[in-house]
């Protein structure tokens, strides 16, 4: 058992990557490593939950990073606050069981609104011009104000688009340092995306995701300083999951693109360009890396059937389940789509419906990660003679989400502690266990 337990989620992380790290590796060097196979959809949301919950997507309800809900008509894209996952997550098991096992949440997706002592998270204030101010949801409600005055606004156009780099993942260090000190949680959990960028921009072998791992070592460094401040001697335990890998990819599919070439795509026409309708399409694709839900208007069989004849065999697609399928992948769930696309392994899926550039909606050449109905991994890119995001979905060289097959799609979990990890190898599912087996839960 632990009395304190620092638990850091660090996507893209792989065993390989702790040559890089000296930091990294000298806090664990004493530990346990094992390989971390994550559960399908291998992408943020998802993941998280699993390994906060101990279930599956099927259980838990985060079946991709966004939603379409259907009684609403409406694709809500990273905006979802925490009652989403429709299980307990560490935080509220361990105050149940003793309610001086306080936790501190910092930065993972979905942890508005959630039963953790203390939270930061990015909630932008969307202005009625279209502008954005910077803030952050926290727990307690003052403590933004406090970390702002400390650190500056959290520095958002360095946390996602084509300037994101190291200064997103500092501040989330920083700050995370100041709440130790100031509420010193028995349990911590902290997202650090900085791994992300470079991987899925340049590929995770690239020298650019090479310099991130340097990057992302030195901030550790000053989290592990910073612990150490705020505690003494008291050292944590800590847990280091990779959460998803990232691998290279050669190849993109255009789910929607396909669906409006055989007539099951709608599509409004308004100033600004071509808009996709999800509800009154027969067929539209909710894409998100390396899968998409397909959500048939409905649920008519005769679509379901001819989407499913559609995209069988199409390249790029490794797989395509419905219906019971689904549970191959612990995905059956009200929140899922009637059909799943899966890519094979060098591929990933874009969200992109117009067949002319000239076509496309304005939001298309901006970084605007809600109204997109999908993931855009482009938006890590800038095109200077467009002044704009590109439209371009080959750039992108590194991707992630397909089921783990072989050892490239799978990453690390590593204790600083000896005898913590019980397996050579383990299911992201096991995360939550381990966590609460610390404190005697």
């Amino acid at each position: 058992m632990n009395d304190r337990v620092i638990l850091l989620s660090a996507p893209g992380l792989r065993g390989g990557d702790l040559a890089h790290m000296p930091r990294l590796r000298q806090l664990t060097s004493a530990g346990d490593q094992a390989a971390l196979v994550p559960g399908f959809p291998c992408v943020t949301c998802p993941v998280q939950a699993n390994m906060t919950t101990g279930y599956p997507p099927s259980e838990h309800g985060v079946v991709a990073n966004g939603f379409f809900w259907r009684d609403k008509g409406e694709v809500e894209m990273w905006t979802a606050w925490n009652d989403c996952i429709q299980r307990p997550q560490i935080w509220d098991i361990l105050r149940e069981h003793d309610n001086s096992l306080t936790s501190a949440v910092w930065f993972p997706l979905h942890s508005k609104g959630c039963g953790a002592e203390s939270v930061c998270t990015p909630a932008p204030v969307h202005n009625p011009d279209g502008s954005e101010s910077l803030w952050c949801f926290t727990k307690p409600t003052e403590l933004y104000g406090t970390l702002r005055d400390a650190l500056g606004h959290f520095p958002l156009q360095h946390f996602w688009g084509p300037i994101a780099n190291i200064r997103s993942t500092a501040w989330i260090v920083d700050s995370a340092v100041l709440a130790a000190q100031a509420y010193h949680p028995r349990f911590q959990y902290i997202y650090l995306p900085h791994l992300d960028y470079a991987a899925q921009k340049f590929g995770p072998d690239s020298p650019q995701a090479t310099t991130a791992l340097a990057e992302l070592d030195e901030t550790l460094g000053r989290l592990i300083d910073g612990q150490r401040a705020a505690f003494g001697n008291e050292e944590p335990l800590w847990l280091i999951a990779g959460e998803y890998p990232i691998v290279p990819v050669s190849h993109v599919t255009y789910p929607n693109r396909i669906l409006r070439q055989a007539g099951l795509l709608e599509i409004r026409a308004l100033a600004d360009g071509e808009h996709l309708d999800p509800v009154t399409s027969p067929a539209f694709a909710l894409v998100d890396h390396q899968f998409s839900h397909i959500f048939v208007r409905d649920r008519d069989q005769t679509v379901i059937n001819r989407v499913v004849d559609l995209f069988r065999g199409h390249d790029g697609i490794e797989e395509v389940l419905t219906g019971a399928e689904l549970s191959k992948y612990d995905l059956v769930n009200e929140r899922s789509g009637d059909v799943v696309l899966i890519s094979r392994a060098d591929s990933w899926q874009a969200y992109y419906w117009w067949l002319d550039d000239a076509q496309a909606p304005a939001f298309a050449r901006t970084v605007d990660i809600h109204r997109k109905p999908g993931y855009d991994p482009v938006e890590l890119f800038f095109d200077p003679v467009a002044r704009g995001i590109p439209l371009d979905a080959t750039l992108v060289r590194g991707s992630h989400g397909a089921p783990p097959h072989d050892a490239r799609q799978r990453t690390v979990l590593l204790s600083s502690q000896r005898g913590v990890l019980p397996s050579h190898t383990l299911a992201d599912v096991d995360v939550c266990d381990l966590v609460l087996r610390q404190f005697g839960v």
